[in-house]
């Protein structure tokens, strides 16, 4: 039997100890094309002008839409336990310019 086979609607997802401890960003880009969305997650430093793509997750339009609706899904259960999150009104903590998304 495979791991990955799909038994009674559920699916065995593994992950790796690398993946699991995850890679921290406080900056997200997303760009799109008609045939894709691209999201680069990326990780700004206090004081220094330059900043790295951590990841870079690409997407089919129909599972961009799916992933927004879980976030706005999540979000909303989040914050009926903690609290509204306050929205920066799109600045950055660094002082930094946010890029512009561009397709």
């Amino acid at each position: 039997m495979q791991d990955n086979k799909i038994q009674n609607n559920q699916i065995n997802i593994e992950i790796s100890d690398e993946v699991g401890e995850g890679i921290y960003s406080n900056l997200a880009i997303i760009t799109h094309s008609p045939s894709e969305f691209i999201v680069d997650f990326v990780k700004m430093m206090p004081g220094v002008p330059k900043a790295k793509v951590k990841s870079r997750i690409i997407l089919t339009p129909q599972h961009a839409k799916r992933l927004y609706k879980a976030l706005k899904e999540n979000v909303a259960k989040y914050e009926a336990i903690h609290g509204e999150i306050k929205d920066a009104q799109g600045e950055i903590a660094y002082n930094f310019p946010v890029p512009t998304a561009q397709a």
